[in-house]
């Protein structure tokens, strides 16, 4: 799938493309899902823990990027992937450098892992917090976060298409929109859909995308673009209600959520005139100077995560585009997500100066 976000009404030359690399949804259930019987869940590796591991999270409680290291560490402890015990940490101070100056400080320790979105890019960029992903160890891309415009189930909006005019006819900045952290993946889609739209929302920033969804839930904003993971429970219970998908095509997920609607029954923003798209990392990184042996064993450990029923489950439950990568695949992949993210924080005039 090759996914392109387009700014406004420009011209092909000027549209960024967000994800690169990334492969066809068929490609990536069969390449991705290692069946649960097929890869066995213990082997011998050449090194492994001797203490406990600290899996970094630099974001806040609830988010997204939080539920997956939790899944993680709990598919790790039940099927005992590791002898050494885990611990979630929550760093999510100054848009997640603290988690990630954190890392970069314990150089050469096999015992701290991090889990990344696009903050990987958007907070050196958007802060000079003297940071970049070349200072860890890239481990594996566990898949592909999705962004989905959400509002109040009470609000008479069934279509972004409704909901942008709404915006437009109340005048600039009285629709609130609701984001995590400042200058990241949230508010770069919210300025995209502005450039698009000629919208002005007042956007408020949030700890994290569990803060978010029940900020939503209490009227307090009046839209978000939260991750489905981050909003699944409010949609369940009748709260929140999707008007679009952020991707260029469906989520393939059809299994219910609601009495009436899947994932896949949520359209693509563009077919509703809403041409912006944008997908996320969700990978894991180690900290730099750490042995190929030391890699290879949360690269293998992974690998067996991603073979677990609870974490297929997981993927559906959070309408998660599968792509996962490592090696040398991933590096390149991250490589030029950089790139990406920097012409997209300088179109958005969100560089730090």
């Amino acid at each position: 799938m090759n996914t392109q976000t387009t700014f406004g009404t420009k011209p092909a030359s000027h549209r960024f493309s967000l994800i690169a690399h990334t492969l066809p949804r068929a490609v990536v259930g069969a390449a991705a899902a290692l069946t649960f019987a097929a890869y066995p869940l213990t082997t011998t590796a050449a090194w492994e823990p001797t203490k406990t591991v600290e899996f970094i999270v630099p974001a806040g409680t609830g988010g997204g990027a939080d539920q997956m290291a939790r899944m993680i560490d709990g598919i790790v402890k039940k099927y005992g992937l590791m002898k050494q015990s885990m611990v979630v940490i929550n760093k999510g101070g100054g848009a997640g450098a603290e988690g990630f100056l954190d890392v970069k400080d314990s150089k050469g320790d096999p015992h701290k892992i991090i889990i990344t979105l696009s903050n990987l890019f958007t907070t050196p960029l958007a802060t000079g917090v003297p940071f970049n992903w070349k200072d860890l160890t890239p481990v594996s891309m566990m898949a592909l976060d999705q962004f989905v415009l959400w509002v109040n189930a009470d609000t008479p909006y069934k279509t972004s298409k409704e909901y942008i005019e709404a915006a437009k006819a109340a005048g600039p900045g009285k629709f609130k929109m609701g984001g995590t952290g400042s200058k990241q993946e949230d508010e770069i889609i919210t300025v995209a859909v502005e450039k698009q739209t000629g919208v002005k929302f007042t956007y408020i920033s949030y700890k994290g995308g569990g803060e978010v969804a029940v900020q939503l839930v209490g009227k307090h904003v009046d839209s978000t673009v939260n991750n489905p993971i981050e909003a699944v429970a409010q949609w369940r219970g009748g709260k929140l209600r999707p008007l679009c998908v952020f991707d260029n095509q469906r989520m393939p997920y059809k299994t219910k959520i609601t009495e009436t609607m899947s994932w896949y029954d949520i359209p693509t923003c563009k077919s509703s005139g809403l041409d912006v798209e944008y997908l996320m990392l969700r990978g894991i990184f180690m900290p730099g100077g750490v042995t190929e042996d030391q890699r290879n064993f949360y690269v293998d450990m992974l690998k067996k995560v991603r073979a677990t029923p609870e974490w297929k489950d997981f993927m559906e439950q959070g309408a998660f585009n599968q792509t996962a990568l490592v090696g040398d695949d991933y590096k390149a992949w991250v490589a030029q997500e950089e790139k990406r993210h920097m012409q997209l924080m300088k179109e958005a005039g969100f560089l730090a100066q």
